[in-house]
């Protein structure tokens, strides 16, 4: 098993950072990857609270993968794992939100994966990269759109 951790902190607070998390839909705006595929996923909330089950499937670049939401725990931790990939298997992240003392929230983005044979070194470093990206747009996006 290989593992990523990526960690990046935002003046926004945890209910902001949680509704962009929770909501499939906003992924696009603030991730790595460049379109939610509706037809590709299933049991997405119409209102953004994508329940444990959901299967969200995300296109980056001409690759599309889904993610199963596996746990959330509201404004704290939501966990997921592989639905389908075609590079890596075996995958679970979680990413866990910690309030700071200013308001703000630290968010901790971390996973384990095996990759397919051969590109097990490639992907460690696409990886994390890519999910260091995540978490880094993630705590921008959430400032920006928090209140001063």
């Amino acid at each position: 098993m290989r593992k990523y951790d990526a960690t990046a902190a935002t003046t926004a607070p945890p209910a902001v950072v949680w509704r962009l998390l929770a909501d499939a839909r906003t992924w696009p705006t603030w991730s790595a990857v460049d379109e939610l595929v509706l037809d590709r996923s299933s049991g997405l909330d119409p209102d953004g609270h994508d329940p444990v089950g959901a299967v969200r499937a995300f296109r980056t670049g001409k690759t599309v993968t889904g993610e199963r939401v596996t746990g959330l725990v509201e404004e704290k931790q939501l966990t997921y794992e592989d639905a389908f990939n075609s590079t890596i298997h075996d995958y679970r992240a979680v990413v866990d939100l910690t309030p700071t003392p200013d308001g703000g929230t630290l968010i901790h983005w971390h996973g384990t994966y095996s990759a397919r044979t051969g590109l097990g070194w490639l992907m460690q470093g696409v990886m994390r990269r890519v999910m260091q990206r995540m978490a880094d747009g993630l705590a921008t996006h959430a400032a920006e759109i928090t209140p001063r």
